[in-house]
């Protein structure tokens, strides 16, 4: 057995970093700031993916895939958005390479530069719509609803597993709308399709809101989204949601006709998650002896571990969970039989656990003999005695309870560790004790926003949808507010 996992009271963050490589999540590349996703981390991200285009084609949204290079001129097309991307970009300048002729490996071959430079894919606004252009004529072809699953390349400095790599993985929506309003509903009804992923999917419960001028997607007029609070009492953004107004539209000359004959620019949407989300599964629900998975995104929801001492005994505990398995599988609950005579019992316990697998099973020839089987679950660490019979049904129901169980649990800590501040030195304390969501009056300016966060670290997270009319003064210039924005420091 490996030596235990180092304790979140003790190192947050290498806590974080060795569970996800324990737990076969994911692992550094050879390639400097990107990382390998391993099978079981790569199960969950196909969890999550399944679970949020059956929610996107619910909506009416179809795939599509675009190119990964970005001609350099399309990013010079929308000033902001260029602007907002520049220093993360990775540039193509050269097709091709040959040998050296001092016989050291190959070079760039300096004949074969580009006549413009390609940008690898930071996000796809610009090539998108490019290509709407020679989709949309008239308002028939409105909406256009388009999502595409790919991955981009932001070039990060310092990284961290599935939190902030040079390329991650994600969806990013794109759509184009006649109006003002359709494109405003389109931006909030995705907000609404992330959070309700997250809560009911992750079990991570989330605050909506607006993003500041300041935190605000380059290009966009306005961006929605969704944060979430991590055990450390940071922030994490979740998903985000934008509305373009016509800024791309108009960049790349997307117009249509509208009923009356009339042309008119189109109105756009962008909206994505990604990978990132991983990371906030983690360290959501997560503890010091490993994962704890949902079981609604857990690869394995179910482990069944033979206790025996001869291959009679294990003849017959297998044909009974041959049963159970069966059972189990007609519930559409994923299971595993781990009968590998390479590892004891007590290891696999600890494996499983360590694993997140939601339910372990246990049974022996005792258990065999009376009709039962030892349930364990992994979030509060409990195990019962339960009877053979209806077995199946239990666990069903087990696993919606430990769904809920989680999320209740993590809504009690978002909830405790929420605070108002009325004071620039109460707002201090609270980041520098407990960390969390803080709701402070803020005076509206960017000036005030970059004070703040040059002096403590935290950021304006998002000023919530359900934000309250409430006048008061701004807990650092003094000057008038008429609501609270939510604070915190971030990842």
């Amino acid at each position: 057995m490996s030596k235990a996992l180092p304790t979140r009271s003790e190192n947050y963050s290498e806590w974080y970093n060795e569970l996800v490589k324990r737990a076969d999540l994911a692992e550094n590349s050879a390639v400097r700031g990107c990382m390998v996703i391993k099978p079981y981390g790569y199960s969950i991200w196909e969890k999550m993916q399944r679970a949020l285009d059956d929610m996107f084609k619910e909506t009416g949204h179809s795939n599509a895939y675009f190119p990964l290079f970005i001609p350099k001129s399309y990013l010079s097309k929308e000033a902001s958005h260029v602007e907002g991307f520049a220093k993360e970009c990775a540039v193509v300048t050269h097709y091709r390479l040959k040998n050296d002729p001092n016989g050291k490996g190959v070079i760039v071959d300096p004949d074969a530069k580009l006549e413009e430079e390609l940008i690898v894919r930071p996000t796809s606004e610009t090539v998108i719509w490019s290509t709407y252009k020679n989709w949309i004529q008239s308002y028939r072809d409105l909406p256009l609803l388009i999502n595409q699953w790919a991955n981009v390349v932001r070039w990060e400095m310092r990284t961290r597993l599935f939190l902030r790599t040079a390329e991650f993985l994600w969806q990013e929506g794109h759509t184009a709308h006649a109006t003002s309003t359709e494109a405003v509903a389109e931006t909030k009804q995705m907000l609404e399709i992330y959070a309700q992923f997250a809560e009911e999917w992750m079990a991570m419960p989330v605050v909506k809101g607006r993003k500041t001028e300041n935190e605000r997607f380059a290009g966009a007029e306005d961006t929605y989204c969704i944060e979430a609070l991590m055990q450390d009492g940071k922030a994490l953004q979740a998903g985000t949601s934008h509305f373009l107004g016509q800024n791309f539209a108009t960049a790349f000359d997307v117009k249509f006709q509208d009923k009356d004959g009339k042309l008119e620019y189109v109105w756009g949407t962008s909206w994505g998650v990604s990978t990132r989300l991983m990371g906030a599964l983690i360290m959501a629900h997560s503890d010091d002896n490993g994962l704890i998975l949902p079981p609604k995104l857990a690869p394995i929801q179910v482990v069944i571990v033979p206790i025996y001492k001869n291959e009679e005994q294990l003849s017959q505990i297998s044909d009974k969970v041959s049963e159970i398995v069966k059972d189990l599988k007609k519930l559409g609950i994923s299971v595993k039989y781990d009968n590998n005579d390479a590892y004891k019992p007590g290891y696999k316990f600890a494996e499983y656990e360590l694993k997140g697998v939601p339910v372990r099973l246990a049974m022996g020839a005792r258990d065999l003999e009376n009709g039962t089987v030892e349930v364990a679950r992994r979030d509060t660490k409990t195990k019962e005695t339960v009877s053979l019979d209806g077995i199946a049904l239990h666990i069903q129901s087990l696993l919606d309870n430990i769904q809920e169980s989680i999320y209740n649990k993590a809504l009690a800590f978002k909830n405790e560790n929420t605070f108002r501040a009325d004071t620039f030195e109460e707002f201090n304390s609270i980041l520098d004790t407990t960390g969390g969501f803080v709701l402070a009056h803020w005076d509206g300016t960017s000036e005030t926003e970059e004070k703040i966060k040059e002096e403590t670290k935290a950021t304006i997270r998002c000023i919530p949808l359900d934000q309250k009319q409430e006048n008061g003064t701004c807990i650092y210039s003094g000057k008038p507010s008429a609501g609270r924005v939510v604070f915190a420091r971030a990842y």
